[in-house]
């Protein structure tokens, strides 16, 4: 029988990264090993194995080794931790309209008086609560060692206008009546609400409102209705202008006459839009249809309902496009554009900048303290010098907060980006052909018409799936 030490220049133990795993590989092997599960495991605790080793594995490499020369054996494996829970912002209003929908009367009227009493609150009243992560559990190494779980991260508030937090920062409260509205970057606001009972025209004006404004009634062509909040319409708009700095719903639809902006920096939605110009920070939202009009999303561009038809016009959305019916049988050019994001892309650049900077002042001001630490130990700490202690702390712990900031920016791009890469668009029912399917840099011409199909991006070309 060949002695413990005789086997161990045939083997060798390699460890996963985390050392939640052993592997056995032979180094060499020839006709006259032969060893014994009891030595292969006396091998192991050599190597400092001691936990989770598989007894039956040794017993399998020991009765048949050349089965195990040519590959590495799992001869060990430990417990992986449980990592922690996030942390988690708990509303108690809802954010979310869709489903919502106005009342239809007996008499088939509809009343929109509940369409636009939406996500109102009270002075004082609890809007949300943080809620902590939870902890996780720690493995065990195949070398008996514990294996550090990752945390949950903690939650943070996106505080906004008009918005109290409790002393301990865990409660969030309206400072204020009036209407909840989500801003750029998921910022929660409280903002005070203006009502229009009737047309915005030439007895009411232009409107710039620092809060959310709500019009019962028609905005006409050039005329205009800007908003800190939302922008609610029991109603139309023709050729006007408006811009809210959180979403914009027209129960009415749009009819632009090529002139004038609907811009919104969170989402629009509408019944229709036609000949008209719109933008979204992330969505738009189209019941019926979208024809021969100018539409740009951040995220994703929907007009799926029972009609769902686009026609014409360009249509411009940074991750999806999803449509019943696209161009019509008179071969009506319609352009549509997924994947484009050329701004986030250049607002990447400058935000790596940025960092790099922030990470560079940030070293000169630690090595500053660090060099005035030495000072303060050593007794030598003159009142100048306590002064300058005391601003550069202030200092590094403003840097921090900004270098934080930055990178969760820079994470929200790249995620953005990443999201980007899987555009597409579908078509639920009909694609004509005279229709254009751009994504990122590529150009699809549709010459047949197709039914229930996608398009994506696949290496250097857009390719046609059905959704079958």
């Amino acid at each position: 029988m060949t002695s413990q030490l005789a086997i161990d220049p045939y083997l060798k133990v390699i460890f996963s990264e985390d050392k939640s795993i052993a592997y056995l590989e032979f180094t060499k092997f020839d006709e006259e090993f032969e060893c014994t599960a009891e030595q292969l495991e006396g091998f192991l605790r050599t190597q400092g194995l001691s936990h989770g080793i598989d007894s039956m594995i040794l017993q399998q490499i020991s009765s048949q080794p050349e089965a195990y020369t040519l590959d590495k054996a799992i001869v060990a494996q430990g417990q992986k931790p449980v990592n922690g829970i996030d942390g988690r912002i708990e509303y108690t209003v809802s954010f979310d309209d869709v489903g919502r929908r106005p009342l239809e009367t007996q008499d088939g009227k509809v009343d929109y008086k509940e369409l636009v009493q939406l996500n109102n609150v009270r002075k004082g009243q609890m809007i949300g609560k943080k809620i902590d992560p939870l902890p996780g559990e720690d493995g065990i190494s195949v070398t008996g060692e514990p294996i550090p779980y990752k945390p949950g991260k903690e939650a943070r508030f996106k505080v906004g206008k008009n918005i109290v937090l409790n002393p301990e920062h865990t409660v969030i409260y309206a400072a204020l009546d009036g209407m909840i509205s989500l801003t750029e970057k998921s910022k929660i606001n409280v903002f005070p609400v203006y009502e229009v009972n009737g047309d915005i025209d030439y007895h009411t004006g232009n409107i710039d409102f620092v809060g959310t404004v709500v019009i019962r009634g028609n905005v006409l062509s050039n005329f205009r209705v800007k908003a800190s909040g939302d922008i609610r319409i029991v109603g139309g708009v023709e050729g006007a202008e408006l811009e809210a700095g959180g979403s914009i719903e027209i129960t009415g639809g749009v009819i632009g006459y090529h002139k004038g902006l609907v811009k919104a920096a969170v989402n629009v939605k509408s019944s229709f839009i036609q000949d008209g110009n719109v933008e979204a920070g992330e969505a738009v939202i189209v019941s019926q249809s979208i024809m021969h009009s100018n539409v740009r999303a951040g995220k994703t561009i929907v007009c799926n309902g029972p009609k769902g038809l686009i026609v014409g016009g360009q249509l411009q959305a940074g991750e999806t496009v999803v449509a019943r019916t696209i161009g019509n049988s008179s071969f009506t050019v319609t352009d549509i554009e997924v994947g484009v994001l050329p701004e986030l892309r250049n607002q990447l650049g400058v935000l790596r900048k940025e960092l790099k900077t922030h990470v560079e002042n940030l070293e000169k001001t630690e090595k500053a303290l660090h060099l005035l630490d030495q000072l303060a130990s050593a007794g030598q700490l003159g009142s100048d010098k306590l002064a300058l202690r005391i601003k550069l702390s202030a200092t590094k712990k403003s840097q921090l907060r900004e270098h934080d900031e930055i990178k969760e920016s820079i994470w929200e791009i790249e995620r953005t980006l990443e999201e980007s890469a899987k555009a597409k668009v579908e078509v639920i029912h009909t694609i004509f052909g005279g229709s254009k399917v751009v994504i990122g840099r590529y150009t699809k011409y549709i010459k047949d018409t197709s039914e229930r199909v996608s398009f994506t991006y696949d290496d250097g070309d857009i390719v046609m799936v059905s959704n079958h």
